[in-house]
């Protein structure tokens, strides 16, 4: 370490009780220069510790690499200093290390130009190679076991050409497990957006703050997973930057769990109402039954058609049902109505939708109930359908109610809108939407989006392209209800709800891999999720 008077650095740990601020390339800059020029750290000691926490990182994950082959690419700025510093510490542990190095050693800036000639005090000369678009420089990077992408930093705003673009091709051909430096090369820090080319990495280590083009766009795919490292900066730094987009973590959700005291009964943790369910669509009443159960709540009903009563309850052994008033078609009747209300008006949260079914008199019951609601309540699936081309009717409802749209139905409940318009601009979208409408939005999705009525917005970190299976969606609306129901206000319910909704995904992922996953493997494990205290990604 440069100084050692500085904390070591460590991957932001799962105790921080409040969500991580999500930065752009010019907040993370204006951070990095108040910590060296307020704080006095030198800007050395903030890349030696950036190097030591990439170490931690890469042998959380792929274990020891003493007697492994490390390529590590390094650019001529300080992304590629970061790389020389792991250089140096992966050598002192014995890996077989080696850079490939993208231009003149004195074209580097200062501190990259020290770090190199530190590199080549521990390794020698010999261990630096300059890049080329030869076979040779091709060759180390194919016959490495693992390749460290620490080519360019959060500044990229040009597509990338030339040797580098050579270089990020040479990575990506490669078939390696690739760790990317701050940012996977060619990825726009604050759009996510693919800067001509970019690496496609295993592993991304981000320093300080997570940047926020690794949630969005082609950022997603091409960062891999995420680890987010400290490096010294002091934490009211961190606080003082104006974002209003965080990152959710584990500390955090964790600390805003409802109690469960010893002296507890089912009372204790609510009684969950969900209106649910039509003909053969009596499987998403059941999941969102089981799913609010799984989250702690004592006592869950379900509200459903008279006919297919029966058929729900031979589904669930721990819920409860209540047939309602029917339609021909076997789906909630407008003469439903008051019997709706009044089981609303008895329980502590409610949810909405999950297989009703878009019938008109279903329709029109979901448009006279909603408005109608005094408890905090939750809207999924054909309650936002029933909202289609009217979401002016979220201005009279008398509690701010929590949506749960994937991008299909966001387009609908926006005017000349699209799942791909809705895709392009999720955080604006649903920032705009939840502050509009007084509504807690969730908009659905690869890094689901939480948008508060006041302009604050969160991103969650978990979750996984198993999740993508019918039913997914029904779980995450249980979980929240049960949430509501024991009294988390909204904003926590939809943060909770929706991070451990991920994180028992990402269980179930890891239990029995992401193809052919069900909605039901999540609701396996979601106690699981709950009782989690550190997680092996950096969040």
């Amino acid at each position: 370490m440069a100084d050692s008077s500085w904390p070591a650095p460590s991957a932001h740990d799962h105790t921080l009780l409040s969500p991580m601020k999500i930065v752009t390339a010019a907040q993370m800059q204006a951070l990095d220069r108040r910590a060296i020029q307020d704080a006095q750290i030198p800007s050395l000691t903030l890349m030696e510790n950036a190097g030591a926490g990439l170490v931690a990182s890469m042998e959380q994950v792929f274990g020891s690499l003493a007697g492994r082959t490390v390529t590590i690419l390094c650019g001529k700025g300080n992304n590629g200093g970061d790389g020389f510093v792991l250089a140096r510490l992966l050598t002192r542990k014995r890996a077989r290390t080696r850079v490939l190095l993208m231009a003149q050693p004195s074209s580097m800036t200062r501190d990259a130009n020290t770090t190199y000639r530190r590199f080549v005090k521990v390794a020698g000369a010999a261990a630096v190679q300059a890049y080329r678009a030869d076979e040779r420089c091709r060759a180390w990077v194919n016959k490495s076991q693992v390749i460290v992408d620490a080519l360019l930093g959060t500044g990229l705003s040009a597509p990338v050409e030339g040797l580098y673009r050579n270089a990020i091709e040479a990575i990506n051909e490669s078939g390696r497990p690739v760790v990317s430096v701050d940012l996977p090369s060619g990825i726009h820090a604050d759009t996510g957006a693919v800067m001509g080319s970019a690496v496609r990495a295993a592993l991304t280590v981000t320093f300080a703050q997570p940047k926020l083009g690794l949630y969005l766009g082609p950022g997603i795919d091409h960062a891999g997973r995420i680890h987010i490292v400290d490096i010294g900066i002091p934490r009211s730094f961190e606080a003082a930057v104006d974002s209003k987009i965080s990152l959710l973590t584990l500390g955090w959700c964790h600390h805003l769990l409802p109690a469960r005291p010893s002296s507890a009964h089912k009372g204790t943790f609510g009684h969950a109402g969900i209106i649910a369910g039509s003909v053969g669509k009596t499987g998403a009443a059941a999941l969102a039954a089981n799913a609010a159960l799984r989250s702690g709540t004592g006592l869950v009903t379900v509200a459903t058609p008279t006919s297919v009563n029966d058929i729900l309850e031979c589904k669930l052994l721990e819920a409860m049902t209540a047939p309602m008033p029917e339609t021909k078609a076997r789906t909630l009747a407008r003469s439903g109505l008051d019997r709706l209300l009044s089981f609303a008006q008895a329980k502590d949260a409610v949810a909405l939708g999950p297989g009703l079914t878009t019938h008109p008199e279903t329709v029109e019951v979901m448009q006279a109930l909603i408005p109608r609601l005094e408890c905090p309540f939750v809207l999924d699936a054909d309650a936002l359908n029933a909202l289609a081309g009217r979401p002016a009717l979220l201005a009279d409802c008398k509690v701010a109610p929590i949506l749960t749209p994937h991008p299909g139905e966001m387009a609908r409940l926006e005017e000349d809108a699209s799942p791909r318009s809705i895709n392009a601009d999720r955080i604006g979208t649903a920032t705009r939407f939840a502050h509009r409408r007084r509504v807690f939005l969730i908009l659905k999705g690869a890094r689901t989006v939480v948008a508060h009525p006041d302009g604050r917005v969160a991103v969650c970190p978990t979750g996984n392209p198993g999740m993508a299976t019918a039913g997914s969606g029904d779980v995450l609306t249980g979980m929240i209800v049960g949430l509501l129901a024991q009294k988390l206000d909204p904003w926590a319910a939809a943060c909770v709800g929706t991070y451990f909704h991920g994180l028992a995904g990402d269980l179930a992922a890891a239990d029995r891999g992401p193809i052919g996953m069900t909605a039901g493997n999540i609701i396996e494990h979601i106690s699981y999720a709950f009782t989690k205290t550190t997680t092996s990604i950096g969040y």
